[in-house]
């Protein structure tokens, strides 16, 4: 069973006024099969809510006062019988809720210099403890049995911050991290285990550029395997870096970097660039749930484009464009995506859309002039529960049609406009896709031993070529002829005046 949970701002009777005062709010928990109500919560100021995995646990955050009775501000609700399992403190918004393991054996939170690990749901008792110093940033693998952590502790004093993976519950000794990886240049960063488990990528972000380049601070990948891997991720253009997705085959990720236009590159696990898909205006990047599918996206300050790519054979499907959408989420089918605009984000022309991965628009939704939408989400279903069909072409059929991106022109002004367009310069020159696999450009691709022979080979070449003696240049008769009858006049007495006016004009130097 799924539930949904809705919280709910208190109006008066009439409909028409809103309670004043402190904001009063009910949380409530309804099963989306038939709208019944399962629990209701008085929780007022309540801003953030979660679910563990298994729905077996609501928890609630409020902002933390100091007035608050016993200062607890979260709490764990047992879902089904609204019964209060655990109240504590937690006054930072950063990694406010708990992080529980998929099958909720294991359930972590940070508290100071410490990550407490709770087990099976019972948070009375402490299983575990990790402790280091200034530890600031945690991150649980997803999956099953052995749960392994990443933990980020920040630099101070001119050390260089680290992050370490740990198995749980193998936290003591001087070898017990499975992978280590120090940097410099980070303020913060953020951690993304694949889905297998076996591989961490983090992101650290400074928060001021120094050399001047960005005004968004400055930006590295680092890569962290659990096989004790670790690499720095080389990207081929200077700037930001926007996006990290992993695929859910956890055999490759995507990075989205650099200077606009963007550029957009997918890499294997020994950090190798594999395919390049060029440059675009694009700042986000999202792989289907069965990981066939990759859309490359820009939102924001962008204006919405598309585009959706057939990872195996890198063949672009379609592009679309969803002006002013503030949310993307992928069906857990692998064929639909919804595009939205919410508020607080936009508070005007909200409304939502479904699409076809193709480019088609199946169903759209605008909410009534005066009122805003908050927030769209998909039913969540188990992983597994749809597979992955072949792959599109054509767009699928839609009474609302399709919205392809329109080619952007430059801009000419009122007084131009009935002029023949001329070509202008361009900014930037649009870098097209490049296919980066051994063997991907028609060559074929040689074993290890035979390009090391190819390589000898063509040293041996190189030397031979250095070790030739350069041929002298020809002479040329003509050439020397002409410059004897330019040297000689063939008057002896004009000829010896010039050298009796070149011997005045000497002595007149010296």
């Amino acid at each position: 069973t799924y539930f949904w949970c809705v919280c709910v701002s208190v109006r008066g009777s009439d409909g028409t006024s809103l309670l004043r005062g402190p904001p009063h709010c009910d949380v409530s928990i309804v099963n989306p099969s038939d709208g019944a109500v399962v629990s209701t919560f008085d929780l007022p100021k309540t801003a953030l809510l979660e679910f563990s995995p298994l729905n077996n646990i609501l928890v609630t955050w409020q902002l933390y006062t100091s007035k608050r009775r016993r200062g607890t501000n979260l709490q764990l609700w047992e879902l089904r019988s609204g019964r209060l399992i655990k109240a504590l403190y937690q006054k930072k918004v950063e990694s406010w809720c708990p992080s529980w393991s998929e099958d909720e054996k294991i359930c972590v939170r940070i508290v100071n210099n410490e990550l407490h690990f709770y087990e099976d749901n019972d948070f009375d008792s402490i299983a575990n403890k990790l402790h280091m110093q200034k530890v600031s940033d945690f991150a649980l693998s997803p999956g099953g049995q052995p749960s392994k952590v990443a933990v980020y502790v920040p630099g101070s004093k001119g050390a260089p911050s680290f992050v370490r993976l740990y198995q749980y519950p193998a936290f003591g000794g001087p070898t017990a991290a499975l992978a280590n990886k120090s940097f410099f240049k980070a303020d913060r960063v953020m951690m993304q285990w694949n889905k297998k488990a076996s591989a961490v990528l983090v992101t650290a972000s400074t928060e001021v550029d120094k050399t001047g380049a960005s005004y968004y601070g400055e930006q590295t990948l680092h890569y962290l395997g659990v096989n004790g891997e670790t690499a720095l991720v080389q990207l081929s253009k200077n700037g930001p870096i926007y996006d990290v997705a992993w695929s859910p085959s956890s055999t490759e990720f995507c990075v989205v970097y650099g200077f606009m236009p963007a550029k957009a590159t997918v890499f294997n696990l020994k950090c190798d660039p594999v395919y390049d898909f060029g440059t675009g205006p694009r700042n986000a990047a999202y792989y289907s749930p069965q990981g066939h599918i990759l859309i490359l996206a820009g939102f924001g300050n962008l204006r919405g484009q598309m585009e959706v790519w057939d990872v195996k054979n890198y063949k672009q499907v379609s592009k679309s464009q969803a002006p002013d959408a503030t949310h993307f989420s992928w069906c857990p089918d692998g064929e639909h995506i919804v595009t939205a605009t919410c508020s607080p984000r936009l508070r005007v022309s909200n409304g939502y859309k479904i699409w076809h991965y193709t480019g088609s628009v199946l169903q759209k939704w605008d909410v009534a002039a005066g009122s805003e939408l908050w927030e769209v989400r998909w039913q969540s279903l188990p992983d597994g529960s749809f597979p992955k069909r072949p792959i599109k072409y054509q767009a699928a059929p839609s009474q609302l049609g399709s919205t392809q991106a329109p080619p952007t022109q430059a801009y000419r002004p009122p007084a131009l406009r009935h002029l023949p367009a001329t070509p202008s310069s361009k900014l930037h020159e649009d870098e097209p896709p490049q296919d980066l696999r051994p063997g991907a450009s028609g060559e074929k691709s040689l074993s290890k031993s035979a390009l090391k022979n190819q390589r000898k080979r063509e040293a041996k070449k190189a030397a031979k070529q250095e070790a030739k003696p350069e041929p002298e240049p020809p002479t040329d008769p003509a050439a020397v002829s002409n410059s004897q009858s330019e040297a000689s006049i063939g008057d002896p007495e004009v000829e010896k005046k010039i050298k009796n006016l070149k011997k005045v004009k000497a002595g007149l130097f010296l």
